[in-house]
This record gives C-alpha cells, structure tokens and sequence, in this order.
C-alpha cells in the first residue's frame, strides 16, 4: 500500500489478541504454501515482489476491471475499489454502493488494517421494528420489501477512506471500468438472469429496476441481452468528480432518503440527516494461531473472526491432515466445532459501539482448548451451548445476507486487500435510487428484541450496524509471511465455508481451487446441514452413526481466494459461481 498501515492501526485489545492468542500445540510443521519469495534476490525498496498482481472475484467483469486498475499502477486498494464498482453494475442481486461491507488489508510486513463499512439503522428506529401491531415478528418477505429494512449504504465511504489511506490512483480513475459497463453495457450472464428471474418480487419492485432488467412481458430480459444502465453510469460519474461526499450529501442523498422514508411504514423513516452522518469504522482486527499459522479475520460487528477462529482453533487437538477430507470423521470433526462456535456467535456477536462482545474471552486460547476438549470423535454431543456466562443478554436469531459478494486482490508489492461487500438478500430491499438497488441490511437485526423481559444482544437500535457473518481472512506462515487471502458469500454460511478452504489448504495441502471446490459442511445448531449433490451426500449414513442429525440442503456459497504458491500468486473462484482470477 502506498502508505503504511501502522499509524494509528489498532486499538489495545487487537494487539494483545495477534501477539497472545495461540491454540494448542502445533501438529503440522510445515507451510501448505510457500511463502512469498522476490523475482529477484537482489530486490531493493520499491522493487516488485510478484511479477503480476492478482484479482479474485464473482464475476470476469469486475475481476478484470481491478486487474485493469493494477496494471495502471493502482495499489490492492485501488483495485478492490474499481471491483466493488464494477460488482455494482455487474453483479446487481448481490453487492455495490447501494449496500455495504468489510475490509481486510494488509501490507508486505504483515501489518492489519480492517474498515467497517457495514450500514447503519436510522437514528429514529426502535427495537419494534420488525414486529406486527400484536408483537409478533413479520414475515421475512413483508420485512425484506421497501423502506422498512433500508440501512444507510457503507460502501463509498469505506471506499473512500480505504483510498485516502492507501491509494495510488486518483479517485475517478477508480470508476472508470464500472462507468464504462454501465453505460456501454454487459452481457446478462446465466447466474444474473437467474436471479432476476427467482427473485423477481425483489428484483422487479422498483419501476425503475423493471425498466433496464425486465421486459415489457414482466419477464426477465433474455440470457444474452446487453444491459445498459444509463441511470448508473450518472450516479458513477458524479461520484467520480465529486468523492463520498456526491453519494452522502446533496441531491443522490435526498433522493434515497425520500424513497426510503415513503415506503416506511412506521418505525422511524430514514432522513437525509441518516445519511450525512454515516461514517466508515476503523476496527481492530483480529488475529489469532492456527497450528503454525496466523489467521487474521473481520471483528465486531461481523461474527467472521470470531466463528472462524474458534471453529478452527477447536479442532487443533485433532490430527486432521491424517484424516484427511474423505474421512467421515473429519467432518464429523469439524461439525461440532462449528456447533460450539455458532453457540458463542448467536450469544454474544453484536455492534460492539452499542452491547460489549467479550472478544478476548471469546478467543482465549485456554477457553478454546477447553471448548475442544468437549468434541468427542466417536460421538455428537447431545446439546450445546454457549460456554461462556452472558448476563443481561438473551439468545436472538434473525434472517442472514445472501445477496453477497467477496474479492480479494493481491498486488506486485504484496499488499493484500480481502472485501466482503454485500446487499443482504438477492436485490436487497427491492428499492432503486440512481440506478442501483438499495440494501435490506437491516433485516439481519434480530427481528424478536427480547426474550423472556432480556434484551437480545442483535436487537435493533437507532444508528446500530447489524451483526453479519462476513469473514474477509489473510494467513501468514510461521516465517510471517502472506500465504493466502479468502472470503465468501452466503449469509451465515460464510464462516463455514471460508474455515473449509483454509482447512483444505493448510491441513490438506489441496492447491487453492481444489480447496474451493470441496463441499460444504454447515452445523449452526443440532442439525448438520450437507451440500446437496456433494460427496458429502454419501458420508450421511456415518454422521448419522455419530450421533448428527443429517439433511441435504442446497446452500448460497461462492467463496474467492488467492495463494502464495513459490513467490507466484495462484487465484481461483468457486467453482459453483463465475468467479475467476485474474492476473494484471
């Protein structure tokens, strides 16, 4: 990055997590990954550590609009912002400026940098929001369509403080990939066409959204068709010339809170006011040893870092690299780890600014190693809670996101960016401002605020960020070097299915698009949740055996990710999407 991450990075909490969260004794001895080596030895300041950068995303199109941004010299952070742009016209069901996310940088020492860029409820809501006239909560489509779940975007101001710090290229030239698709026009792929066709009580809502995706029949226009979005391209190219401010302030900001505000019907309507007093967060991020790895993920209010590294760090008194991933018992493994770590999430994982998240007791070593411990090989535990006490806060549940995209981007100097960008569910909210859809974050509030008279932790709250599940994750070897760089999409599969890659990759030495095509194992609770149409299909007998419940589900899983593989970047995109890497 252009400028180093070490001014002012991190509150006390993160560094004492990155320097003192070790697990148990390793049982691997050597990196999956190489760590990253110069082209040239004899490499001096400023000389490039890889031949080419790298970009990883959802769609071709965006993954090739940050390449382009990384062969003009732009940093990983450049790159990331032109992807995220281009997501927006690309990738409309999923992720852009109308929602917003979490990001994960890093430079080539190692040093972490993570933004909060996720929405915020109007300062007027109240922790009734979500429940009918006799107190009962809505129907999740009732809560999902119009103003009602409406947080205020994040995005562009987690871009623009991400480039304020560490950008190369100007502002504008950051938009001028997703400028172009969106007045020139994209090709509407099979996954897009998919989606406005299964989610078309979202995707066809807006008037506006009907005019550029729908046909005069109703009907998604056909797989093929060159979509202009004209409406797009203005609102691109006014927020190229006048920064954050052009979407926070003036004429875009009075347009989404007046369209917010009218299909509210109650519970505090947004306000221009909601708008202009957004801002992005810098968080600490949190850090934590995986046999001889240091992973490093999403804190508060993402449940990412935590879910991820206790699921992980649960399991470090198994011999999972012996077991290896056609064993049923691996799985069974890692189902019960993740049972125990969704307990903890569910409890404790909020807004930090609003209920205090007992991270550092959530990811104690010893208090791991003694969830570990309760993991039996032969047998599911019969029920699970969460291990530790929570006075004053109650169990809450809510709906997750789904319409989400993640990229990641490693560029020449080794500075690494991994973002998760997300509208909640496919085409969020349904409501259009300026040519892109408007999130429905706000429905990943708990819709019941309390149970049995105590307030649940994710209840929703005037100017509160929801919790979400996004998990953006780096990993460095034991030389502290950058080995990899992933994330995923799916609501709150996210954890298990980065946990999956990083397992495939550091325990089972698969090479990173071997390790995002393995399946899916999915236990939030009692039930153990298998990709349908996956080998997993046919482990369900002996997790039965074990003790699991068992079903075949099909899930929303699109994980990106790049490796260090001998001082070259290997990238690849989950195969169940049309993701791609890209080099510069």
């Amino acid at each position: 990055m252009s400028r180093s991450l070490t001014r002012g990075l991190f509150a006390p909490l993160a560094l004492t997590l990155a320097l003192n969260l070790a697990g148990c004794a390793a049982t691997s001895t050597s990196p999956t990954i190489a760590a990253p080596a110069p082209v040239n030895s004899a490499s001096a300041p400023g000389h490039a550590v890889f031949e080419k950068g790298m970009v990883s995303a959802a769609d071709p199109r965006a993954a090739e609009a940050g390449a382009r941004i990384l062969r003009q010299g732009g940093s990983a952070t450049d790159a990331a912002i032109a992807t995220m742009l281009a997501l927006t016209v690309v990738e409309p069901q999923s992720s852009g400026i109308g929602g917003g996310g979490f990001l994960l940088l890093a430079d080539e020492q190692g040093q972490i940098e993570s933004w909060d860029g996720r929405e915020t409820a109007p300062a007027a809501a109240t922790p009734r929001r979500f429940l009918d006239a006799s107190g009962q909560p809505l129907p999740f489509r009732t809560a999902v369509i119009g103003g009602r779940s409406v947080g205020v975007p994040g995005s562009i101001a987690l871009a623009a403080s991400a480039h304020a710090a560490h950008g190369r290229l100007p502002w504008a030239t950051l938009f001028q990939p997703a400028i172009e698709l969106a007045r020139d026009g994209f090709v509407l792929s099979r996954r897009g066409h998919d989606a406005l066709a299964n989610s078309a009580h979202t995707g066809a809502h807006d008037p506006q959204a009907r005019a550029i995706f729908y046909g005069v029949d109703g009907k998604p226009l056909p797989l093929g068709t060159t979509i202009r979005n004209p409406a797009l391209a203005g609102t691109l190219e006014m927020l190229a010339a006048k920064g954050a401010e052009g979407f926070y302030k003036g004429e875009l900001a009075r347009e989404i809170a007046t369209k917010v505000a009218a299909e509210t019907p109650a519970d505090g309507k947004m306000t221009e006011a909601d708008i202009a007093g957004f801002a992005a967060r810098q968080r600490p991020g949190l850090c934590a040893k995986y046999r001889v790895y240091r992973i490093c993920s999403m804190g508060p209010p993402s449940s990412g870092a935590t879910t991820v590294l206790a699921t992980l760090v649960q399991l470090e008194g198994f011999d999972l690299a012996a077991l290896g991933p056609d064993s049923a018992k691996a799985w069974h493994l890692i189902a019960e780890s993740q049972r125990l770590a969704y307990a903890d999430r569910d409890l404790f994982l909020a807004d930090p600014d609003f209920v205090p998240v007992p991270v550092k007791a959530l990811l104690d070593p010893a208090y791991l190693r003694r969830r570990g411990a309760l993991i039996s090989a032969d047998r599911a535990m019969t029920k699970v809670t969460a291990g530790l006490p929570a006075p004053g806060l109650a169990l809450g549940e809510g709906p997750e996101e789904h319409g989400t995209s993640h990229f990641v981007v490693i560029d020449r100097q080794g500075n690494a960016a991994s973002w998760t960008s997300t509208i909640e569910s496919a085409f969020g909210s349904g409501l259009m401002a300026g040519g892109f859809y408007l999130n429905n974050e706000l429905t990943d509030f708990s819709f019941v605020p309390e149970k049995d008279g105590v307030p649940v932790a994710n209840r929703v709250e005037g100017g509160k960020r929801p919790r979400s599940s996004m998990a953006p994750t780096l990993v460095y070897g034991p030389d502290g070097k950058l080995l990899f760089v992933v994330g995923a999409a799916g609501g709150a599969t996210i954890p298990v299915q980065v946990t999956r890659a990083l397992i495939g990759v550091l325990d089972w030495k698969l090479p990173v698009d071997k390790a995002l095509a393995l399946p899916v194992l999915f236990a939030p609770g009692d039930t153990v949740n298998v990709e349908k149409g996956s080998r997993l299909e046919a482990m369900i007998p002996a997790l039965t055996a074990l003790g699991h419940p068992v079903k075949a589900a099909q899930m929303p899983l699109k994980t990106n990710a790049i490796a260090v593989v001998d001082g070259r970047l290997a990238g690849a995109g989950d195969p169940r999407s049309e993701g791609v890497a890209i080099a510069e």
